[in-house]
């Protein structure tokens, strides 16, 4: 009976905000780590803003949002079965600490820093003469139009501050009549100019000025009349949750764009203002925003660290970035006049970045440039602004069948879709924009050619990221090429799922969600813990970006009860509470933070014995991407793209031990220890030969029969690949859990302790 209750759903899951705040101090973490190049980690800590802004502006507001509309309910399967205030105040003490790391990271340690390199953000009363003329003569010219200083008073009422602009608010005094009371005046700080202005300097040596300082030094220009009695930059952040009723709207599209100009409109969720600043003016602004006093955020200059971004791509200094890495192109065999011949003999597995991305630009733009090409199909959710490939697509459009499913609701990517979706249907493209009410994530596209022996036959790619050539740089994700008619027919399968709604008995060898992906995945797990318990080889390696969908996490536990050994290789948010004595002690799990961001989803099951089953696709392990997503992952046949997912991949990502870092059954993360040899998974990778199809099998075999590179490669694999040892926190943590009185007061007491 105690065991049955120790099994209570409540205690099985971490809250998901509360570790995705986590994930972002492991990225802070980077920003804080001085082995990184010194404008590496000032990049790092941009990051860590934008990923906060995004927080704020859709899990907070989504929090604060339930608590306005009264939902109560408590979810017994996920975040410890916290209310939603519950939930709300544990975020306010967890992100003003945060926001507090991140400006004493900037403060103490990256501004000092840059400075011993010469680089400094000069405030305006430290400025040189011959630097004030200078900054001057650009605000004439450059920034003065672009002003529309507002002062409010019975006449004028309060503006509609944008999401997210940087804003000078002033408090200001009629200087003809000082009797009456002081008003707020408000001007915005121009988005299209860059936040910090360049100033001359000799070479080596780089300055800026603050744009909003610039602003600030030319205000009595602006309120003429006036006296300006303080000065205050601020910023807001508002709801940016899209809200459709997509069964009533007759075009999805008209009602994204619709919702978009709403976004701007969301009410506010945060206030960041310079710490100092007039409480006179901080209590105005409070007001009109009707915000508690938790939703203002004092912070050090300059407000919205994301923006510091600007000064990596301004400093030419070479030696405090990453050496410039370009991935591997793809090098046709000596037999393949072209890719299709290349595919038609077996599949090529691409590993991005450390894998060029223009093969597979190359291969939709075949469109183009192969008169055999009939047709092409492909999924869209997110893209550059410049993609060439749908560029190929506008102008073959005339002459070929060409088919593009379009997802509007990419979150933030809204915009750039509307137009993609605009300018294919002119140029005669047939666009879709997928099931009403589920999100198209999947990564597909179908090419249809008819062959030099006159045969029709359709070739695939299938990917882990998304079809865009800049994010393809620095996001790791796999791609699959392939002619396999297997893979190929489901593909098309599921483009008819896309685009009519009709539904296959089966979509072998693909998952598909929502159709049979939940299912599924749940089912490979359930007969690795059936093979364990009749003693067959059972072993789990899963790698995603994600993992918090609650019957997948709890089949993990029931694998984890029946022996099964388990690798989780999770980048950022996740539930599942490994180490815990008798219901989770076979599972580990890792956080890979590195110089890319880690989004290719791979999965291996053990299956009794042999090779096992490899699968890879776009979905993470959230109820999200197995319910409510249109989701594909694919089965790798292929041998060798296989043996290189498990042995390579996966085997190097186990191994890693520079930037992995290791979940606790507390919830707290630990660096793993770093034992000799030290070991990078993604410096390993960019070192790594990379070869596919016969070239790769060619080099492996030479490689194996001498045991010089080949052997680097097979260590990896049979290190990585036995049972870890857990870490002796680890056994330091399940030990005091499994000694406390209940369970909830195990949590607690680990939980103070984490934080003292």
């Amino acid at each position: 009976m105690a065991k049955q209750k120790h099994h209570r759903a409540k205690h099985l899951f971490f809250n998901r905000d509360e570790s995705w705040l986590r994930f972002n101090v492991r990225v802070l973490e980077e920003a804080q780590d001085e082995s990184n190049p010194l404008l590496e980690r000032l990049k790092f800590l941009a990051i860590t803003a934008s990923n906060l802004d995004e927080f704020v502006e859709i899990r907070v507001a989504g929090v604060l949002q339930r608590i306005e509309d009264g939902f109560v309910e408590k979810n017994e399967d996920v975040d410890d079965g916290l209310t939603e205030q519950e939930r709300l105040d544990r975020l306010i003490d967890q992100t003003h600490a945060f926001v507090h790391q991140q400006y004493s990271c900037w403060t103490r340690q990256i501004q000092p820093a840059l400075e011993q390199e010469k680089i400094c953000i000069r405030p305006w009363d430290e400025l040189s003469n011959a630097e004030r003329e200078f900054a001057l003569d650009f605000y004439e010219r450059e920034v003065d139009p672009l002003l529309t200083p507002i002062t409010i008073d019975p006449s004028h009422p309060f503006p509609r501050v944008l999401n997210k602009a940087l804003c000078m608010a002033l408090l200001l005094k009629r200087k003809r009549d000082a009797a009456k009371k002081s008003i707020l005046g408000i001007v915005t700080v121009p988005r299209s100019l860059p936040r910090f202005i360049k100033l001359p300097g000799s070479d080596g040596e780089f300055y800026f000025l603050p744009l909003h300082e610039l602003i600030a030094a030319r205000t009595e220009l602006m309120y003429p009349g006036y006296q300006i009695l303080a000065k205050a930059p601020f910023r807001i952040t508002r709801n940016s949750n899209l809200y459709l009723q997509e069964e009533e709207s007759q075009s999805l599209l008209e009602t994204v764009r619709e919702e978009l100009h709403n976004r701007r409109k969301g009410a506010v969720v945060r206030l960041e203002v310079e710490a100092g600043s007039d409480e006179q003016i901080i209590e105005q602004l409070r007001t009109n925003f009707e915000l508690e006093r938790w939703q203002v955020f004092r912070t050090a200059a300059p407000i919205n660290l994301s923006r510091i971004f600007e000064l990596y791509n301004a400093i030419n200094k070479p030696t405090l970035k990453f050496p410039h890495y370009e991935g591997r192109p793809h090098i046709l065999p000596p037999n393949a006049k072209d890719i299709f011949a290349e595919l038609r003999e077996h599949d090529i597995l691409l590993h991005h970045p450390f894998d060029h991305y223009d093969t597979v630009e190359s291969f939709v733009q075949t469109i183009n440039t192969d008169d055999r090409v009939i047709s092409v199909k492909q999924t869209l959710y997110r893209t550059a602004s410049d993609s060439p490939a749908f560029e190929s697509f506008a102008e073959a459009a005339p002459n070929k069948d060409i088919t593009v499913v379009i997802e509007l609701m990419a979150r933030f990517d809204e915009d750039s879709n509307i137009r993609w979706a605009r300018h294919l249907e002119e140029a005669g493209v047939q666009v879709f924009h997928g099931i009403v009410g589920r999100k198209t994530h999947c990564k597909l596209a179908l090419i249809v050619r008819r062959d030099e022996d006159g045969a029709i036959r359709r070739y695939a790619h299938l990917g882990t990221g998304n079809y865009n050539h800049i994010t393809a740089c620095f996001y790791t994700d796999v791609s699959l090429l392939t002619a396999n008619p297997e893979i190929t027919g489901a593909v098309q399968h599921v483009f008819n799922y896309l685009t009519a709604e009709s539904e296959e008995e089966t979509f072998d060898p693909l998952l598909v969600a929502p159709i049979n992906m939940a299912a599924q995945i749940i089912e490979l797990i359930d007969r690795e813990a059936r093979n364990s318990i009749a003693g067959k080889p059972a072993r789990i390696i899963a790698k995603m970006n994600a993992l918090l969908d609650a019957e997948t996490i709890k089949a993990l536990y029931r694998a984890s009860q029946a022996g099964v050994q388990i690798d989780l290789i999770v980048r950022g948010m996740c539930a599942l509470r490994p180490g815990i004595a008798g219901l989770s002690d076979n599972i580990r799990v890792r956080s890979i933070v590195g110089r890319f961001l880690e989004h290719s989803r791979i999965f291996w099951f053990a299956n009794g014995g042999g090779a096992g089953e490899m699968y890879a696709g776009s979905a993470d392990w959230m109820p999200r991407n197995l319910h409510s997503r249109c989701e594909v992952v694919f089965s790798v046949i292929d041998k060798e793209a296989f043996h290189y997912l498990k042995d390579e991949l996966l085997g190097a990502y186990l191994r890693d031990n520079v930037k992995a870092r290791l979940l606790q059954p507390d919830g707290e993360y630990t660096r793993a220890e770093r034992t000799k040899p030290v070991f990078s998974a993604q410096q390993f990778l960019m070192q790594e030969k990379s070869t596919s199809g016969p070239e790769r099998t060619k080099n492996q075999a030479t490689t194996r029969s001498t045991g010089r590179k080949g052997s680097r490669t097979a260590k990896v694999s049979n290190s990585a690949l036995k049972r870890p040892t857990r870490p002796k926190a680890a056994h330091r943590a399940s030990a005091e859990i499994r000694s406390a009185s209940s369970k909830r007061s195990a949590i607690t007491a680990a939980k103070k302790r984490s934080h003292t």
